[in-house]
C-alpha cells in the first residue's frame, strides 16, 4: 500500500541525504533533498502532509536555527532532527521546539521509518484540525448575533432560564435560538456544542 506524504531531507552530506531518500522512496514516500537550510527555504511547500528530516549541523544556518525560524513564522511542518554528534542539550533544545524525534547517525532504517510515520501522521492530524476549524468558523459566521450570544452563554454552563435572564428574553426564545444554533452547526449534543465553542474560543 503506497505511503502518503512528502519527506523533505536537509543534510549537507550528499551521500547521507541520497541514502535516506532512496530508502523512503522505496516505500513510496515522495522525497525532496536539500544541501542547506537556505535551499529548503527557497521552496514553496505543497498543501499536503509532510515532514522535515533535518541535520542539526549544517553550513550557514544550522538545523536548530532553521527549526526555530520555522516555529517563529508558524510553519507547522513536523521536524525530525538528526546528528552524528548528538548531545543531550542539543536534543533537549530541539524537542522543546517540538521535534518529533532526534536520531543519531548512522540512523537505523527502522528508526527513520518509525519517526517519519509518526511525523506524517502528526501533520495529517494538524491539517485535519485546521480544515475542521475553518469549516466550523464558516458555519459560525452564519449565526445571527443573538444566536452567537446564546451559544456563548449556553456553552459557558448556563441553563436556558439563566440565559433568558442574562439576555432579558423568554426561556422559549432561548430554546428556539439554541435549537437553531445546534442545527446550523451540526451539533447533536450539548457537549458537542461546548467543544465547538472551545474550538472557536468563545468567552462569555
Amino acid at each position: 500500500m503506497p505511503a502518503s506524504g512528502v519527506v523533505h531531507i536537509v543534510d549537507d552530506d550528499q551521500a547521507v541525504r541520497e541514502s535516506l531518500g532512496d530508502l523512503l522512496e522505496s516505500l513510496n514516500y515522495r522525497v525532496a533533498l536539500y544541501g542547506s537550510a537556505s535551499d529548503f527555504l527557497k521552496v514553496d511547500l505543497e498543501e499536503t502532509p509532510a515532514c522535515l528530516v533535518l541535520d542539526v549541523r549544517l553550513p550557514g544556518t544550522s538545523g536548530l536555527e532553521l527549526q526555530e525560524y520555522l516555529t517563529r513564522i508558524n510553519v507547522g511542518i513536523p521536524v525530525i532532527l538528526m546528528s552524528a554528534f548528538g548531545d543531550i542539550p542539543m536534543s533537549v533544545r530541539g524537542m522543546k521546539l517540538g521535534a518529533v524525534d532526534f536520531l543519531t547517525k548512522p540512523i537505523r532504517d527502522q528508526d527513520l521509518l518509525d519517526a517519519v510515520t509518526a511525523a506524517i501522521r502528526k501533520d495529517t492530524d494538524r491539517r485535519d484540525d485546521i480544515a475542521h476549524l475553518a469549516q466550523l468558523q464558516e458555519k459560525f459566521a452564519l449565526l445571527t448575533a443573538r444566536e452567537r450570544q446564546v451559544m456563548t452563554l449556553v456553552s459557558s454552563g448556563l441553563m436556558n432560564k439563566q440565559v433568558a435572564n442574562e439576555l432579558s428574553i423568554s426561556e422559549a426564545t432561548v430554546k428556539m435560538h439554541r435549537g437553531s444554533v445546534m442545527r446550523k452547526l451540526g451539533a447533536k449534543t450539548a457537549a458537542t456544542l461546548v467543544r465547538m465553542a472551545e474550538a472557536l474560543q468563545l468567552q462569555s
